[in-house]
Order: structure tokens, then sequence, then C-alpha cells
């Protein structure tokens, strides 16, 4: 990652969030913790703007108060604290910073080459012991394109070769070093899942199992068996206190040790599936071991069980318009994430998969939105808005400290040049806990990664 596009201020800043100072007492206790430190941010008052809060309300003529790195104040006419820097935004759009729950940035850098495919631990049907945060590369130029679309937070997802496919991360876009200067403080590990098509064509024939989706189900549920039994050995230990040997101490199981955390509730399941009759399947199997899936990834036919979603409470991070790539592909509608939000509790989430759709989320959520009104459902912006913020901060398990702009949530915030479901807005700048990281206008704020340098870009 280059600092040239940074002041001198944030330099130090970004050099002590990387670890130039000495670790935090949590990154002694816990390995690969969190060092993420915000960068200085100044007092901001933005004003005269449209505002969606993510919460369902348009303030329009509103302001947004910045200050400390986190949103202080919402509402219309604010008056600007002594010294606090005025954005007059009059004629453009103001929302939180735009969330994708499901990315493979990182993992599956830019450039596209062989050597930078660490996606998928593709060597076994259950790799639940892999983390994506071990490889992720954090000089990967997709995080400035993204930064560019508005995006402030994403969840960086293993692939979905396998039944398990390993622990997933969440990060802020921020430049650093590490990954770890970039983990969201406090953000649940996920565990990503995959069923269908998917882990059955990449094992067998011939070859491990699954061959079949009766042996996709066949692998979960012994999965899920053996987890049982190494968290129960684990429980029983540790519940003997001071009493308890270590002569007798469980071995570790980097696997069963992920399994054990989903089926203690410390972390959430993503779920890629496609077919409405395999996510009701998965929903069975997690009954049986008493687990809770966050949300249902791709899901082309949500649609087909939205009401089922929404009585558990099942978020589904999808698409706007792709299908038919595959057979469990085939039978998806435009109009599906306007259903799948459609019912009380219907959580629905524009993801991207993708690092291109990510530097357009706000876009797909209009295609999205406009398929739902298309369709009588009367999908308002504030209303759809929530697709790319509150809802995929809900399935990250960060919603409480940003996705809205509520006092006391991270500044996390979009200045858009119009409304943002429109083709022709552009990001104009974007606010991280109230720092200024990404401006349109400015060239010193518009973030150039060190693999960048040098190669010579040339604008038609």
């Amino acid at each position: 990652m280059s600092l040239r596009w940074l002041s001198v201020p944030l330099v130090a800043a970004l050099l002590t969030a990387c670890g130039s100072s000495s670790p935090s007492s949590e990154s002694e206790r816990t390995p690969f913790a969190s060092t993420y430190q915000p960068l200085p941010s100044t007092t901001t008052l933005i004003e005269n703007a449209t505002v969606l809060t993510g919460t369902g309300e348009r303030i329009e003529g509103g302001s947004v108060l910045l200050r400390d790195g986190r949103i202080a104040e919402v509402g219309k006419r604010l008056s600007a604290p002594r010294g606090a820097q005025r954005i007059d935004a009059e004629g453009r759009w103001v929302t939180p910073g735009l969330i994708d729950a499901h990315s493979h940035l990182g993992v599956y850098p830019s450039p596209s080459v062989g050597p930078h495919f660490d996606g998928n631990e593709i060597t076994s049907n259950n790799t639940a012991g892999v983390w994506a945060e071990h490889a992720v590369w954090p000089q990967d130029p997709g995080f400035d394109t993204a930064l560019a679309g508005g995006v402030t937070s994403m969840l960086i997802l293993p692939g979905s070769a396998n039944l398990f496919g390993g622990r997933g991360v969440t990060l802020k876009n921020v430049p650093a070093v590490t990954y770890q200067a970039m983990k969201f403080p406090g953000a649940p590990h996920a565990l990503k899942m995959a069923c269908g098509e998917n882990p059955k064509r990449v094992y067998g024939p011939g070859r491990q199992t699954p061959y079949t989706r009766m042996g996709n189900v066949f692998g979960y549920r012994s999965a899920w068996i053996e987890a049982e039994a190494y968290r129960q050995e684990w429980d029983d230990w540790l519940a003997q206190g001071e009493d308890a040997s270590p002569a007798d101490k469980p071995q570790r199981d980097l696997k069963l040790e992920t399994l054990a955390g989903v089926l203690r509730g410390e972390i959430l399941v993503h779920n890629h599936c496609y077919r409405g009759d395999e996510m009701a399947t998965m929903l069975e199997i997690a009954d049986e071991f008493g687990y809770k899936i966050t949300a249902f990834h791709h899901a082309v036919e949500a649609y087909k069980i939205a009401d089922l979603l929404a009585e558990r409470e099942v978020c589904a991070a999808l698409w706007a318009d792709w299908w038919g790539f595959k057979m469990e592909a085939f039978d998806g509608i435009r109009e599906n994430i306007a259903m799948v939000d459609a019912p009380d509790k219907g959580c629905a989430i524009v993801h991207s998969d993708d690092e291109y759709g990510i530097q357009r989320l706000n876009q797909e959520a209009a295609k999205a939105m406009a398929a739902g009104n298309r369709a009588g459902l009367d999908i308002a912006p504030e209303h759809a808005i929530r697709w790319v913020t509150a809802n995929p901060a809900k399935a990250m398990g960060i919603l409480d400290q940003t996705g809205t702009l509520e006092a006391g949530k991270m500044a996390d915030v979009v200045i858009w040049s119009g409304d943002p479901f429109s083709v022709y807005t552009l990001a104009d700048q974007v606010f991280i806990d109230g720092a200024r990281v990404y401006d349109r206008h400015d060239p010193s704020r518009q973030p150039q990664r060190d693999f960048k340098l040098g190669i010579l870009e040339v604008n038609s």
C-alpha cells in the first residue's frame, strides 16, 4: 500500500495502526486480533443534503454531524461546532457507507493470476479450519476501486468449493500494510458453507465424497456430529475450572474448533445455496444440530421461500440479476430481492461476489428496486438503501456499530453526487470513522497501492 496519498499526520496514524507501536493487550492475548485504529478525523458538518439514514428515514435538507470518529447528530439545520469543517451538500445525497456481505477481495486480488488464487482450499470437502484472513493481500487495488464506489466495510469469504470452506473476516476498507490493521474490531467470524453443485462437482466421481446432493447432506451431518462431541469434550474439561488436569486437556483440532464456535453461537454461518428446496434442507440441518444460519448467499430461488426465511429471520444476500450460468441458477428472477424483502422481518441484501460489482453496489440495488416497483411493491429509496447498509451489517454482526446514520455509531458515510439509485451518480466523498478517506475531486484523497505505482493508465 502506498503512503504517498496521505498527509503526514495520517501516515503516522497508519503506521501506528499497522503495528509500529507496542501491541495492545488484546493482541497479546488473542492471535490474529484486530489492530485497527481509526485514522485522524476532524469534526465535520455535512448539511443541506438529502439524507437516507438506513433506518427507513429520509430527511430533505438534512444534516449529519461527525465528531470524534462517530455520528454525533442527524437532523435538520444542525449547528456547526466551533472549528468544524462544513460541507455544503446542496443537491447531493448522503447515506451510510455501503457494506458488501460477500466479497473475495484480497483472497482473489488483482491482477488475476494463479499465484493470487487463495480463496479456495480445494483439498478436502471440509476445510473449516482455514481462515480467509490468512490469505488477504492488503495491497489488492480492488479495495481502492471499491472505496470509490462508497464501500466502507466488507465480509471477505473463502470460496464455495467445499461443504465447509473456512472462516470469513470482516474488514474496514482502509489502506493498511497488514490485514490485522483492516479487521473490523469486535466483528464475529463467519463460517462459509456451500451446498448444491459446487462441492459435488469439485469432488467425485472417482475422488472423495461428495458426489451427489445426498453426499453433501451426509457430509454436513457427519461433521456436525463430530463437532458436537468435540465441543462437549472441551466444555466438560473447562467446567472443572482450577481442578482441570492439564494431562486431560483435549487435543485442539482447528477444523472442529470452528464448527464448535458455530454451535456456541460465536461464529455466524453464511451459506452459499441457490435452490429453494436446498435452503429448506439446510435449515433442517441447522435445527437438528442447534445452530442458526445467518444468511443464504446467491440464493436465486430465495423468493420461493421468502416467508420461511422471514419467519426464521434468515437474511438472503443476492445479486440483482445474475442467473442461468448453471442449472441451480436457472430459475432466477429480477424480483428476487424485492420479494425476499417484502414479508415482515424479511432481510434482503445486495452483494457483489465480484471485484467489479462491488464498485457499483448502489446500481445493483437500483436495479432490484426498479424490478420490485415494476411488480407493484412500491419500494422507496429510503427503504432500498438498507439492502446495502443496515441489512448486510445485521448479517455480519456489526449493526450495533455501523450500517445506519444514528448517533453513537461509526462515522462511515458517503456523500453522493446525486440520487445513489441513478446510473449517473458517483460517490463524491467517503468517510470512515469520520476520516475523509476518498474524495473524487481531490487526487490527494484517492488511495493508490504500491502495486499500481509506475503503471501508466490512459483515460480514453
